[in-house]
């Protein structure tokens, strides 16, 4: 099994009105010679905007903010802005996150050209009924049960008679960190499967480019859950790292067990060119909650890997853990990789 060493807790909850009750989840990217990071931060209320820290080497802090960086300002997010994740392409930043307002969990985006101003491009996945996902899924050959199954676990009270305004959860939005054959490309969850959509331009991504993709979903599945840490169901995690290789793809596995779903760290191997295509995946979790600050918190037994740091062959791992505290781990990327395509 590959080594995985674990730094121990690099971020927690402070008294600060906005995260006192938890912090979690991370977006990091490197850039002017600093490790900037972007997390969710938690109020005693379940209310959730985006703190910021400067670290000073991999896995120490350096600078924090007192205040949040980014709050809900829209209609769209007014209950929470969720889970960001974070890369560079052309020169300009792409920050993904969930939009939360209070009954729609939705993939929204926001650029920048310096990390400190960022201007909000609104919800980036399909804004679409239960019911109208219901008649999409119904007729795609071939699609896993489970994505009806979901729906109606996710379409509380009543199934899907739900009322309008109640949309798709849509989540995990993670942007590639260049374009493939020309086009934008983004991974994302709905459940149960990791999904991929290309495009060429914002506006692309219209109700009827998202019934087109719904009818034919099964196109677009870049991972299934195949192993049994990840049985339940699957979810994107870290910006994919380009290698030699194909692109490594860190994500977030669920277990289902008698004591409660477990979140595993999980990795795999895409192809450059076709990242629907996949070459190999572990075929055990890449690490797992361990420690009691990842196993009891406000959400217990959940690893959840957002951001990577790359230093020469070390690859530094930034995680939630328990929805309470941020680590971060660090594995070696050329033994990472022999590791997934000896699994295959």
């Amino acid at each position: 099994m590959i080594e995985v060493k674990k730094y121990g807790i690099l971020l927690s909850p402070t008294e600060l009105n906005f995260e006192d009750q938890g912090v979690a989840n991370p977006a990091c990217i490197e850039a002017d010679g600093k490790i900037h990071m972007f997390y969710r931060a938690i109020n005693k209320d379940n209310f959730s905007s985006l703190g910021y820290c400067e670290l000073k080497t991999p896995t120490e802090v350096g600078k924090r903010n007192d205040e949040p960086i980014l709050i809900p300002q829209e209609k769209y997010e007014s209950n929470g802005i969720e889970d960001p994740r974070i890369v560079i392409i052309d020169g300009t930043y792409f920050l993904t996150y969930i939009a939360y307002d209070g009954t729609n969990a939705l993939g929204a985006l926001a650029t920048s050209k310096d990390l400190k101003t960022f201007d909000k491009k609104g919800i980036i996945t399909p804004k679409m009924t239960y019911n109208e996902f219901k008649s999409c899924i119904e007729h795609c050959e071939g699609v896993n049960e489970k994505y009806l199954r979901f729906m109606k676990l996710f379409s509380r009270h009543g199934g899907i008679d739900r009322p309008y305004n109640h949309l798709l959860w849509d989540k995990d939005v993670v942007f590639f960190p260049k374009k493939i054959n020309g086009k934008f490309a983004f991974l994302h969850r709905i459940y149960p499967d990791i999904q991929i959509a290309f495009f060429n331009e914002l506006k692309d991504l219209t109700y009827r480019y998202w019934m087109n993709y719904l009818h034919n979903i099964e196109k677009y599945i870049v991972l299934k859950s195949k192993m049994p840490f990840e049985a339940s169901y699957i979810g994107g995690g870290c910006p994919p790292v380009e290698t030699s290789e194909g692109w490594l793809i860190i994500y977030h596995g669920v277990e289902d067990t008698p004591e409660g779903y477990i979140y595993h760290a999980c990795a795999a191997l895409l192809d450059l060119n076709e990242p629907t295509k996949e070459i190999g995946r572990l075929r055990y979790p890449l690490f797992s909650p361990e420690l009691d600050w990842e196993k009891q918190g406000v959400m217990n037994n959940v690893v959840f890997p957002s951001a990577t740091v790359l230093k020469g062959d070390s690859l530094f791992i930034y995680y939630g853990a328990a929805d309470k505290y941020i680590g971060v781990a660090s594995v070696s990327l050329e033994e990472l990789i022999q590791e997934i395509k000896n699994s295959k």
